[in-house]
């Protein structure tokens, strides 16, 4: 079985989690939306997560919504005391699927309110505020700090532990910062889109956690010649590859590849023990910098 300290460890608010951990998006039905096509499969997947090493959870009350918080609680609870679990708030689903911004302090606290909720939890380890202020996937500028405030209001109240970003812009970053302590952000990021390369080393340098969603492309999956001649010469996917590149960019980066296949999961979790040779990164960071 795959040894997840291979890839080493970073902090997470006051947790030292392994830097491998796992994305609930995919649990949820078709679009993230509604129950799975297979429950027993998706229960499968969290309780093989969690004997594999898993330590860190990335889930979100909007998936489903409500879908993936209750299989997790439904399969690993009462949970394993070094187990993190992260949610974020900032968006709820439409009655057809739509991702709507909700940003409003009584919506905040509603949705910290659910996750508590269905997760079975009395306080959250680390809630990622997510910025909706652009119908694009792409982080829009925008002042952080009147929903900021509701978070730790709510921290304040015990409903939180920690604080983290999601969807964000390197100012807003700096402006969440001088308001209150951040333990992570959460953007999109992976070897063909580099446009955080410099807030990943700021944040590397102030010990916080930086976690790329979409590390393998996300609906649209990374496609790459040069990803796939260099995976075929270590032996590996071109998914394993992609992944082991962002393990190898910064100590400070987290993966969260989620899966509903337990075969998928343990072939994620494998990449601990993949090193990319010097050449082979040098290889895969001219894809970034091509697109």
């Amino acid at each position: 079985m795959t040894n997840l300290s291979s890839a080493g460890t970073f902090t997470l608010g006051d947790r030292t989690v392994h830097r491998i951990g796992y994305g609930a998006m995919q649990l949820a039905g078709p679009g993230v939306f509604g129950p799975p096509k297979d429950h027993d499969a998706a229960i499968a997947v969290l309780r093989e997560a969690v004997k594999a090493g898993v330590d860190h959870i990335d889930t979100c009350d909007y998936y489903g919504p409500h879908v993936t918080n209750r299989l997790i609680r439904e399969a690993l609870h009462p949970y394993p005391d070094n187990l993190t679990l992260v949610t974020k708030v900032g968006a709820v689903r439409g009655d057809d699927a739509s991702w709507n911004p909700a940003m409003e302090p009584d919506q905040l606290r509603r949705a910290v309110e659910d996750n508590l909720r269905n997760l079975g939890r009395e306080s959250m380890d680390v809630v990622n505020l997510r910025l909706m202020f652009s119908e694009a996937l792409a982080p829009a500028e925008g002042s952080v700090e009147p929903t900021l405030r509701t978070l730790m209001t709510l921290r304040d109240e015990g409903l939180i532990r920690h604080i983290g970003l999601s969807n964000v812009t390197p100012t807003q970053v700096a402006e969440a910062r001088a308001l209150t302590d951040i333990v992570c952000v959460q953007n999109l990021y992976n070897v063909a889109n580099r446009s955080d390369d410099a807030l990943i080393d700021e944040l590397a340098e102030a010990r916080i956690a930086y976690v790329p969603f979409f590390p393998l492309g996300g609906f649209e999956p990374l496609q790459s010649t040069m990803l796939s001649d260099v995976a075929k010469r270590i032996g590996a996917t071109p998914m394993q590859t992609a992944l082991a590149w962002l393990l190898q960019r910064s100590p400070n980066i987290l993966l969260i590849p989620g899966t509903s296949s337990v075969a998928h999961l343990r072939e994620n979790l494998a990449v601990a023990d993949i090193t990319l040779p010097a050449d082979a990164v040098a290889e895969l960071d001219t894809i970034g910098t091509a697109v």
